[in-house]
């Protein structure tokens, strides 16, 4: 059975928007349940400027923080605000520590993160 287009309302501000045969088609080969319950206007914004996980160009909008590397001193940025007294390593360094932060010490509950 072929789909056709479906006018429905936003659950946040109650506008009506469609959701086109192409979009249902979309859903259904994903193997998403539910048929959409906000505009695509309501989604962007509950996304956040991000554009949120999914979104191809989320790190063009991310703010980033300007950090020295605990390990050789390099200035690098990282996206998130560095706190004082936890490391931060530039990408170097965090590759050369591996993932689970392997060069001991520490005690922390996250791993050190880095970005250039």
């Amino acid at each position: 059975m072929e789909s056709q287009d479906k006018v429905l309302v936003c659950r946040e501000c109650n506008k009506e928007f469609l959701f086109s045969a192409g979009e249902q088609a979309f859903y259904a080969e994903k193997g998403f349940q539910n048929e959409p319950t906000r505009c695509r206007n309501c989604r962007a914004v509950r996304k956040g400027p991000g554009g949120g996980a999914g979104s191809g160009d989320s790190g063009a909008s991310r703010q980033l923080f300007s950090a020295v590397c605990s390990e050789c001193g390099k200035e690098t940025q990282v996206p998130f605000k560095p706190t004082a007294g936890k490391p931060v390593y530039c990408r170097e360094c965090f590759q050369k520590r591996g993932t689970r932060g392997g060069g001991g010490g520490g005690g922390g509950r996250r791993s050190p993160a880095y970005l250039d």
